[in-house]
């Protein structure tokens, strides 16, 4: 086993892919190939191919499936994901509104098929998203830039989930182009937005023909220099995976820096994880999703350390999930969406306190992590 788990821990991820796997079956017969986002209700009402066909989470409803198809190879889960993905040609087609996350888009749908099925237009549609991405590139700053409008020097960590598309790109046509900006960019998010005590910027504003750091907004936080969780948790797990495709030290020295940081967070609440680790403390408002994207992130940097460090990640990742479940999980088949209490951010109420899919994702990838059932999808 890839992690050396307690027998109690091994029971616990045990009967939680029980229950996994009873709700994501229940998900897929009533969802089957809609894009699904927030479930109000217990029920994804929202299909995200009718009302916005590039937002950026609509690939993650997939790679659970894939994930799922991977441990269980049941069919309906490889059809559902397969649906998805032809739908999110029209996106493609749409353009206007394509950004920085291609890779969340495309790594969890057509690059997980071409993964997993050798479907050569799946791995057309991943190369041409890799393609996209790659031209978002700023050779003056060595950024690819975020969002579009009038935003040409606005960089966010979240991005650094989004370049693993780069590093396929290059092992799939064996080309050094993707890595070089894939790295270029991982060096200047090192540079800038992780500080010193192991915090992160969520957004950092570059001027655009000198490389310039400007001006560091609060973006999804409490304001400029707060502490937005899920930013902390794109860092650790973003910087793990560009140490999994480079080999470069650092990047999992900032992992480990960032990790360390959100880990002692953490741990004054339970396990689970503040929308901003620096807001007033009143009121309260949480973040799911936080939790269980940087537990992933854990249990990569437990992949890659020496043998006395690496329960110690492991047991971090484990705290959260079990937080998590114990917290903030429905595992009612009835019910749509397995992890609550996700927020987008902290000022928006919209999004606040809702199961959002990306937690779903994260949490399943986690717990199979677990258990060695996993597949690479970063």
């Amino acid at each position: 086993m890839k992690y050396q788990l307690s027998d109690a821990d091994r029971v616990w991820a045990e009967e939680t892919y029980e229950k996994i796997r009873e709700k994501i079956s229940a998900e897929c017969d009533r969802v089957g190939d809609r894009i699904p986002y927030i479930a109000e209700d217990g029920v994804y009402k929202e299909d995200k191919a009718e009302t916005d066909i590039v937002w950026w989470t609509n690939g993650f409803w997939p790679g659970i499936l894939w994930q799922m198809y991977h441990a269980e190879g049941k069919e309906t889960f490889r059809k559902a994901a397969e649906g998805v993905e032809e739908k999110l040609d029209k996106a493609f087609e749409t353009y206007t509104g394509l950004h920085h996350d291609v890779g969340f888009m495309w790594l969890h749908s057509a690059a997980a098929s071409y993964r997993i099925t050798k479907n050569e237009r799946s791995r057309a549609r991943a190369l041409h998203a890799a393609h996209l991405l790659a031209g978002r590139y700023n050779p003056r700053g060595k950024f690819l830039r975020s969002w579009n409008r009038d935003r040409s020097g606005w960089v966010i960590v979240d991005s650094m989930m989004n370049i693993p598309l780069l590093y396929w790109a290059r092992d799939e046509i064996q080309d050094p182009r993707f890595e070089f900006v894939a790295m270029d960019h991982a060096d200047t998010l090192m540079k800038y937005t992780v500080r010193e005590d192991g915090s992160c910027n969520h957004i950092i504003v570059l001027d655009p023909v000198t490389g310039e750091l400007l001006e560091t907004p609060g973006g999804q936080g409490y304001e400029s220099g707060s502490s937005w969780s899920r930013g902390q948790a794109w860092a650790i797990y973003g910087f793990a995976l560009s140490f999994l495709h480079t080999g470069k030290k650092e990047y999992l020295d900032t992992a480990k820096k960032v990790a360390h940081y959100f880990i002692a967070q953490t741990d004054l609440t339970g396990g689970v994880a503040l929308v901003d680790f620096r807001a007033p403390k009143e009121p309260v408002y949480w973040d799911s999703t936080a939790g269980v994207c940087a537990a992933c992130g854990l249990l990569e940097i437990a992949s890659h350390v020496p043998e006395v460090e690496k329960e110690f990640y492991t047991n971090a990742a484990l705290r959260i999930l079990k937080a998590t479940d114990e917290r903030f999980c429905n595992w009612d088949p009835a019910y749509d969406s397995i992890v609550q209490m996700g927020s987008g951010s902290y000022g928006t109420e919209h999004d606040r306190h809702v199961p959002i899919i990306y937690g779903d994702y994260f949490f399943i990838e986690a717990v199979l992590r677990l258990l060695d059932k996993d597949i690479l999808i970063w």
